[in-house]
């Protein structure tokens, strides 16, 4: 749920920014187009241990005081289900003691847009009068990817338009890499020459999914496609939460959940444990009538 509030610039204001939902903790603290701080930790599955002592360490070192931040913006997924919830946790904690808005972003929008803005110096070599495609993906195992798809003008690259020149192409969801790049490849060759994008940048945990993204390339000669690994860093989510400040919106910190794609192992082994107790029941009750 959004609370409207009076929509301002992002020029000065001041976010503390998490995200845990990969194998990465990040964190910073960015005033504005400003990097304060920015905290990357490569400590899977030790999240729960380390976040509460990184947003400590953040305010301390850049003398900043919870009352002087605009607000909270926390990545909410998709990603590892146990991880993303750390993240929510104390962005919710901390939103509600302190009393500040708490904004949610995407984990993979973040994924992309801080990708872009690292790749953004090769831009030009890729045609400014046509879009880019940035696919993030995050590895969901079982040749499966939490992804989605961002188009961002070569042009305006340099601006501070943000997010005039980005918008969201598909949602974010989980789906199997094989199948992401045979959609991609189709959505291109149902496009005429013209409105094709320059190119497509497939970004993110790539270990596991290199032979499907030189697959895209070979669907794709008419279009760049580019492959290249990048850690998701606190500074873009921190840019994706002051878009949304700025424009006046917030996130309700009582129902404010990550964005679960899929049940956890766990869970599926529990409701398939249930069925089968309850399936066991009813065939025992049968056998008891009977008798």
């Amino acid at each position: 749920m959004s609370e409207n509030t009076t929509p301002g610039s992002r020029e000065g204001q001041l976010v503390l920014a998490l995200d845990t939902s990969t194998a990465s903790l990040a964190a910073a603290l960015v005033r504005g187009d400003e990097v304060l701080r920015d905290i990357q930790s490569l400590a899977e599955r030790n999240h729960s241990v380390h976040t509460v002592s990184v947003v400590k360490e953040l305010l301390s070192e850049c003398g900043i005081a919870p009352e002087e931040l605009a607000g909270i913006a926390i990545g909410r997924g998709p990603g590892s289900y146990t991880g993303m919830r750390i993240a929510v946790s104390v962005g919710k904690t901390l939103a509600w003691v302190w009393q500040k808005p708490l904004v949610g972003v995407s984990s993979l929008e973040a994924l992309a847009y801080g990708a872009w803005q690292t790749g953004a110096d090769n831009a030009s070599s890729v045609g400014a009068n046509r879009p880019v495609w940035i696919v993030p993906i995050m590895d969901a195992r079982r040749g499966q990817v939490y992804t989605g798809t961002f188009e961002a003008s070569a042009a305006d690259v340099s601006s501070s338009s943000f997010p005039a020149a980005w918008k969201r192409l598909a949602k974010d969801g989980i789906r199997l890499m094989h199948d992401w790049v045979d959609r991609l490849a189709a959505d291109v060759k149902e496009m005429d020459a013209a409105s094709r994008p320059a190119a497509i940048w497939i970004v993110g945990e790539l270990q596991l999914h290199e032979a499907e993204a030189e697959r895209l390339r070979n669907l794709c000669p008419e279009v760049e496609v580019a492959a290249f690994p990048y850690i998701l860093e606190g500074r873009s989510v921190a840019a994706l939460g002051l878009s949304r400040l700025a424009a006046g919106e917030s996130d309700d910190v009582h129902t404010f959940i990550p964005n679960y794609t899929q049940l956890t192992e766990a869970e599926v082994k529990l409701q398939e444990r249930t069925a089968s107790q309850q399936h066991n029941a009813v065939g025992g009750a049968g056998k008891h009538d009977g008798h």
